[in-house]
């Protein structure tokens, strides 16, 4: 085990040596790499401060119950105690048909119409205001309503709700293709890096395949090379995203002063930045190994 470990070590360190033996090409490498990272994190960093833009300026969804005409007061007391007791209810209102009728004949071109009516066709109802803001939530809460006992109907206003959902998930759909794109290019770039590495080395490699190296051990370095590039091109698209960020919200500030609105763009989540840079060690990783597989089993001792 001691071995094993050691073996790893010398292989980290000698990475890393290797990595600042040549600055500026590292740099360039990392540049690199960091670019192609930080415009899909960057683009989802944006998606995901727009969606908490969007949920906390959005007007409140509301649901209109509507009851059956033949409802007398006992009912209305009945669903006014079973909305005060549900929980998930920001608050809600009666209209009675009285007072609905009375807002219709107060609008332009309806006194006339509503006076030859012989009677009040428009049922009581209740004005719901829900804190739920997702299309599904709302829906969920219709379907609670119109199965009450004296309730007719259940109109949703759910329609925003659907149009931002719709857009979010287009955003998020658009974020992954170009995440999935310059992560080949990741790879990619990765690859050729180790293939200029290998080729350069090819003659320590066939010197080491000579007296009984395995290729697991050839290949060590390699995959700490990718993936220590990989980590280091993650970290660089966080830092230019995070730069990125702070000139962004300085331009902000007079915008939101002149709205009066709160508008500051956050970082990912400590959660979130960790995985990133996962993610982009795995790649690096990945285009490594890819690379060491293809060229490694050419250089085979004489």
């Amino acid at each position: 085990m001691k071995n094993w470990i050691a073996a790893h070590r010398r292989a980290c360190t000698g990475t890393l040596a290797r990595l600042a033996g040549a600055p500026l090409a590292s740099l360039f490498n990392i540049m690199v790499i960091g670019t192609a990272l930080a415009l899909p994190l960057g683009f989802y960093v944006v998606l995901a401060n727009l969606q908490g833009l969007a949920r906390d300026f959005s007007p409140q969804p509301q649901l209109s119950v509507f009851l059956a005409q033949d409802a007398v007061a006992v009912d209305v007391r009945a669903i006014e105690q079973r909305l005060k007791a549900r929980n998930g209810i920001a608050n809600f209102r009666f209209v009675s048909r009285a007072q609905a009728l009375e807002t219709l004949k107060s609008r332009a071109g309806l006194a006339d119409v509503m006076a030859g009516l012989s009677n009040n066709p428009l049922p009581d109802a209740f004005v719901v205001t829900a804190p739920a803001q997702d299309a599904a939530a709302l829906e969920a809460l219709r379907a609670e309503f119109a199965g009450w006992p004296k309730v007719a109907e259940v109109h949703v206003d759910s329609d925003w709700a659907r149009r931002l959902d719709s857009l979010l998930a287009l955003g998020r759909y658009a974020v992954l293709m170009l995440a999935a794109a310059l992560a080949l290019a990741l790879v990619a770039i990765t690859f050729n890096t180790i293939r200029l590495q290998i080729l350069t080395q090819r003659d320590e490699i066939e010197v080491a395949k000579l007296i009984g190296a395995t290729d697991g051990w050839i290949r060590r370095p390699f995959l700490y090379f990718g993936g220590i590039l990989g980590a280091a091109g993650g970290a660089a698209a966080w830092l230019m995203i995070g730069i990125a960020l702070l000139v962004f919200n300085a331009q902000l500030k007079s915008l939101s002063a002149l709205y009066g609105i709160p508008l500051q763009l956050a970082h990912l989540p400590p959660g979130d930045s960790l995985a990133a840079l996962l993610f982009a060690t795995t790649l690096g990783w990945f285009g490594a190994w890819l690379s060491v597989r293809r060229h490694l089993h050419v250089y085979n001792p004489k």
